[in-house]
């Protein structure tokens, strides 16, 4: 019997846990709203979300814990789990209590993790979520009967119509802190025996004199392979001799781990259910099986996604424009004139117009499609079609020595590599997770889209067939994003035969049901996204195009060209239209020869001839080796050249890049050149957030510096290879 502390003031600390796709998250919304507060635990990457509401008697504290199916702690989310419910992470109070979501219309399954939790001593809420689809499929579940036979207190909800909330927030304030009584264990008495004496010995006889709660000396045994268990191993030398034994021992008596465990929670689970769920004799076939058979058909379903793809890139670059538009004509040249009314021609003002306005308003400029990319990535997630991507797509993976479980962490990288890569904790296999993490910055992420959306804007003819709907530029769009898979294809091959050789493990994955998109969870999605793009942009670029603006700024004399633009603004009206060419000619003529004699200008002359077989010139050279701590600075940087280098009568940056010229009057930009520089874009390693958070994840910086090699060696001949043919075809 535990009698749980009382928190001061009334405040009271919840933690909900689940297994995936149960709805956990939404009802984690659903009960303190959105925005959250989301971080990470101390020392790991494993994200936390605190979020906190208030009632009558005071504030409660919700942690959502990561999505699992056990406690059996082989990942660093579930070790976090773990420690939490066991009051063992620093960072997070005691719990007064633990609300465990589960999906109704799977409680055998999803019961599993509800048997271990009852075991730690805290007191437990049973949520019986997506209640309205149970009673959809004719479910009938006596709830008392229920109740008493698991010995918690049972609510129904449908988060995602926030139905239940109100009962669940009462449910939380009656029982928090109540004393809790530890059911019997449902293992086996062999079992329960080999916990004991396994408990006695780390008490007693280990090195470290260790004394663990029976829960965790009971994963020790079923899980050997487990974060706790190799963490203890190295202050108990003796540990593994001691649980192969308790092993051998029980494996004689007919108790084989860890499937013992498996059979003695499902018995437990099916006898406490027995007459108390009934499912209709005649289930009829649902919708979401209809729709089944299609989505995850191993041909038709392969068709469906990639027609999704399509369609998303389509809306995309046909559904933006307009939003495109307003930044380019009318906030950029808004703020230009802006500054140029207040402030007098010279070093400041050039500061802030070809600096700070050129490099931060050329990448806002794409912040709509960013935002469209992710508004249909929160689509896809939340009404529960990337689970059945991930099913369909389990085949291909496995070719490549891979699983479908890799395949989620890959589609989340087309966002951003970083969660992508911290979303492979999922994937038990160190070979298989490795390796996914080591081709996940092939994806194409929003990162890249400025860089795609602005020379296709620029090169790609406006084509377009079925009356609109589809656009060669849209299809262009496509090509990109899937070019980074499509190459991932051999890496994964070659990396996994070559660094991390072996079998690849059974595919078992959880279908989420269908259900639609809440605007709510979606919309905070993509404006959570659209924080952190502005805030890359307000920091690193901002950075960056400061430090661009000096470097090709100085050391030249701009006391000539300050005073053209000073005679041109005061006296424009005086002059004849003969007097203000010959003026721009002259601005435009010592901007060229300033920018060249630059320290930016010094630089990229002399790392031309490194690029000249890429059909690029020395701008593109310096904006590509500025645009290396984060990809979208090379539109910031481009920005920056080109207003120095006399085009401050451009429009906007499109229109400097179509008007660039080599000194013999060709075209620096053609489409051969545009298609280069993308392919390189979109195959190079120019995230240093993206290798940080590998070196994290592999705890070693060889494979950081391994992924910038190959990487960045692979788009170069790429790029060589797209603008040689290109160049010969056109």
């Amino acid at each position: 019997m535990i009698n749980q502390a009382a928190t001061p003031s009334g405040t009271l600390t919840v933690a909900l846990v689940g297994n995936p796709n149960t709805g956990k998250s939404t009802l984690f919304s659903a009960l303190s709203g959105v925005p959250a507060r989301i971080g990470n635990y101390p020392g790991v990457t494993v994200e936390k979300k605190v979020g906190r509401y208030r009632d009558s008697q005071g504030e409660v504290k919700l942690i959502d814990l990561p999505g699992t199916y056990s406690l059996a702690a082989r990942t660093l989310d579930e070790k976090v789990s773990v420690d939490v419910l066991l009051g063992q992470q620093s960072d997070v109070e005691q719990l007064d209590l633990v609300v465990v979501v589960v999906d109704a219309t799977n409680l055998e399954r999803n019961l599993y993790l509800f048997t271990q939790l009852r075991q730690l001593g805290i007191p437990l809420l049973l949520v019986l979520n997506m209640w309205d689809r149970a009673q959809a499929e004719g479910l009938s579940i006596d709830l008392q009967a229920l109740s008493a036979r698991l010995g918690a207190e049972i609510v129904t909800s449908t988060a995602s119509r926030k139905s239940g909330v109100a009962e669940i927030k009462q449910a939380i304030r009656r029982i928090a802190r109540t004393t809790y009584n530890i059911p019997a264990s449902i293992l086996s008495q062999e079992v329960q025996a080999e916990i004991s004496q396994l408990g006695n010995w780390l008490a007693r006889d280990s090195r470290g004199n260790t004394q663990l709660p029976p829960f965790l000396v009971e994963r020790l045994i079923f899980d050997l392979d487990g974060v706790h268990a190799a963490q203890l191993a190295q202050s108990c030398p003796n540990l593994k001799e001691q649980i192969d034994a308790s092993r051998t021992r029980l494996a004689s008596c007919g108790q084989r781990v860890p499937a013992c465990e498996a059979s003695s929670r499902y018995a437990w689970i099916r006898s406490q259910l027995t007459g108390i769920v009934t499912r209709p004799e005649n289930a009829e076939r649902t919708i979401s099986d209809s729709i089944d058979r299609l989505l995850t058909h191993r041909l038709w379903g392969i068709a469906v996604f990639i027609a999704i793809m399509f369609v998303v890139f389509q809306a995309i670059t046909q559904g933006t424009s307009w939003a495109m538009e307003q930044v380019t004509d009318r906030l950029q040249p808004g703020l230009t004139h802006t500054v140029d009314q207040v402030l007098a021609p010279g070093t400041f003002r050039s500061l802030i117009n070809d600096g700070i306005i050129a490099g931060l308003g050329a990448v806002v400029v794409f912040l709509p499609q960013i935002l469209m990319l992710f508004f249909f990535i929160g689509l896809l997630e939340d009404c529960g079609y990337m689970a059945r991507a991930a099913f369909v797509m389990d085949k291909s993976m496995t070719k490549l020595g891979l699983s479908g479980k890799s395949f989620l962490p890959l589609m989340s990288s087309f966002a951003c590599a970083v969660p992508g890569i911290m979303a492979t904790r999922v994937i038990e296999n160190r070979r298989d997770r490795f390796v996914t993490i080591l081709v996940a910055p092939l994806m194409s992420c929003s990162a890249r889209l400025p860089v795609y959306m602005l020379l296709i804007g620029s090169f790609v003819p406006n084509l377009t067939w079925l009356s609109g709907w589809v656009g060669l530029r849209g299809i262009v769009l496509f090509a990109m994003h899937a070019l980074g898979a499509i190459v991932a294809i051999p890496a994964a091959w070659f990396i996994k035969r070559c660094f991390f050789p072996g079998e690849t493990p059974p595919f078992v994955m959880e279908l989420p049901s269908y259900k639609i998109p809440s605007p709510k969870v979606v919309f905070y999605r993509v404006w959570e996204r659209a924080q952190a793009f502005l805030s890359r942009a307000g920091s690193l670029i901002f950075c960056t195009s400061i430090l661009v603006w000096a470097a090709g700024y100085f050391p030249g004399d701009h006391t000539r060209q300050h005073a053209i633009d000073n005679l041109l603004e005061s006296q424009a009206q005086s002059l004849s239209d003969e007097q203000v060419l010959a003026l721009q000619q002259e601005h435009r003529q010592i901007g060229s020869r300033l920018i060249r004699a630059s320290l930016l200008g010094r630089t990229g002359i002399a790392i031309e001839p490194l690029v000249r077989p890429l059909g690029w010139d020395w701008r593109i050279g310096v904006g590509v080796i500025a645009s290396f701590p984060a990809r979208e600075v090379i539109i910031a940087t481009l920005g920056t050249i080109y207003s120095l280098g006399g085009d401050a009568e451009e429009e906007n940056l499109q229109s400097a890049i179509q008007g660039a010229r080599w000194p013999d009057g060709r075209p620096v930009y053609t489409l051969p050149v545009a298609l280069s520089i993308m392919v390189f874009f979109a195959l190079c390693a120019q995230c240093a957030a993206t290798l940080m958070v590998i070196k994290r994840e592999t705890n070693s910086w060889r494979w950081p510096a391994f992924t910038f090699a190959y990487m960045t060696g692979l788009a170069y001949v790429a790029a060589l290879l797209t603008y040689q043919v290109a160049n010969q075809l056109m």
